[in-house]
């Protein structure tokens, strides 16, 4: 391995060397802005981001450099528009102009944002690369709506059907349909009106066969349950009488006395209804 002294005497050694005695060594720039308290540097390292951005901006433009090489550009010059963006704050916190509201932006409009995705910008030759094409293309616009007026311009009576049978195909169609239906519900009516009466014909056999007359009277029974014959012919059925038949004139007689009463209410006086009823008390009656 070489020694130091060796090392000491390589060109690079001596050319910094050089650059230390005459005071002309090239400082960095901070890594943060706020690390910067001159106004004058901080101008100068915002110039110096500004020449760089610049430069690869006219880099990307190429767009035979390679899809990942392109990518990594575009990288470079999004966080080199952030750190300016920084600087321009330290600047104006020093006492400087705002050059976020003043200062040029031919850089900032080159780029292209993404809808949706604010801050990222694509430059160059970026904005065509695979994924991103998509990102810009915008939708096609939806066909304008028709006013109501544009719509009742095609609407005739032909629109309501008034002219369906005009052509003379549709009406003998129709005709054709109509008797072949009517046929069917014929049919269909005689056959149901058929099962019907079969069905009330046995139903009615059923019935006489097995309905018992509840009037028929056992000859062994008693003859106090026993009444009378019925007047007419001879050896008609008998009938039981459970409570006391009244007979014509008593009938005739209850009505007359309903109709008295009925008279007397409605044209004697109460006192006249006293009298009778104790005239009646008196007679025994």
């Amino acid at each position: 391995m070489a020694r130091n002294a060796e090392k000491a005497m390589t060109a690079l050694a001596r050319f910094r060397q050089a650059q230390l005695e005459d005071g002309k060594v090239k400082e960095r720039r901070p890594f943060l802005a706020s690390e910067c308290n001159e106004l004058p540097k901080a101008e100068r390292w915002r110039r110096q981001i500004i020449s760089e951005i610049s430069k690869k901006v006219a880099q990307i433009q190429n767009a035979g450099l390679g899809e990942f090489k392109i990518r990594d550009l575009n990288d470079e010059i999004n966080k080199l528009l952030r750190e300016k963006g920084h600087w321009e704050i330290r600047i104006k916190e020093l006492g400087g102009p705002d050059y976020a509201r003043v200062g040029p932006r031919m850089l900032d409009h080159e780029g292209k944002e993404v809808p949706g995705n604010r801050g990222y910008k694509y430059f160059g030759a970026a904005k065509d690369l695979p994924g991103v094409r998509e990102l810009f293309e915008k939708e096609p616009l939806p066909p304008p709506r028709k006013t109501r007026a544009e719509l009742m311009k095609d609407i005739d009576a032909e629109y309501y059907g008034y002219r369906d049978e005009d052509d003379g195909v549709l009406v003998p169609l129709e005709q054709e349909y109509e008797k072949q239906v009517l046929a069917e519900a014929v049919e269909r009516w005689k056959a149901e009106k058929e099962a019907r009466l079969a069905g009330e014909e046995a139903g009615d056999k059923e019935e006489v066969e097995e309905e018992e007359y509840i009037y028929a009277v056992q000859e062994d029974e008693s003859d106090e349950e026993t009444g009378e014959p019925m007047d007419g012919e001879e050896g008609s059925q008998k009938f039981i009488a459970h409570v006391p038949v009244p007979s014509q004139k008593e009938i005739e007689e209850a009505l007359v006395r309903r109709k008295k009463m009925e008279l007397l209410q409605k044209y004697a006086s109460e006192t006249l209804m006293a009298q009778s009823e104790e005239a009646k008390t008196l007679l025994g009656l």
